[in-house]
């Protein structure tokens, strides 16, 4: 990989041409929030590692190497899913002490490019809704 790619372990999906990036402790529910997103229409980008791109003064979420296109679903196995790519928008930071009220959000700055990282509440039933109005509310707008 260059200098202007990283890999990372952790789970991503696109929703509306945006890449939100889920991350967490081992079995924190990275896979199952991609999952139940992809249910409500997000493409799949990285389950357990993504490749993160600078290309100007964005960061694109591309599928990783030799797992592109597979998702992990516990108690099933791992399946095979159209892989996207997507300039990145919002970390989502799996927790279960994620604050109620996250402002102001901090900024974490990957390959010189700074994104926004929001701590979000791991495991209740409503995830994939929360983390859409997450994106919405808080996601830096595409560089175009």
């Amino acid at each position: 990989m260059s200098s202007d790619t990283i890999l990372v372990q952790a789970s991503a999906v696109a929703i509306d041409g945006r890449a939100l990036l889920i991350e967490g402790a081992p079995g924190a529910g990275k896979s199952s929030l991609a999952l139940a997103l992809i249910d409500r229409g997000a493409e799949l980008i990285g389950d357990d590692a993504v490749r993160l791109q600078r290309v100007q003064h964005s960061i694109v979420a591309l599928p990783p190497p030799n797992i592109a296109g597979k998702l992990e679903i516990r108690g099933v196995g791992i399946v095979d899913l159209p892989a996207a790519s997507a300039p990145m928008a919002l970390i989502l930071t799996l927790t279960l002490d994620a604050p109620r009220f996250p402002d102001p959000l901090e900024q974490r700055s990957l390959l010189g490019v700074s994104i926004p990282v929001l701590p979000f509440r791991a495991g209740d039933a409503v995830q994939a809704l929360r983390a859409e109005w997450a994106l919405k509310q808080h996601g830096a707008c595409s560089n175009e």
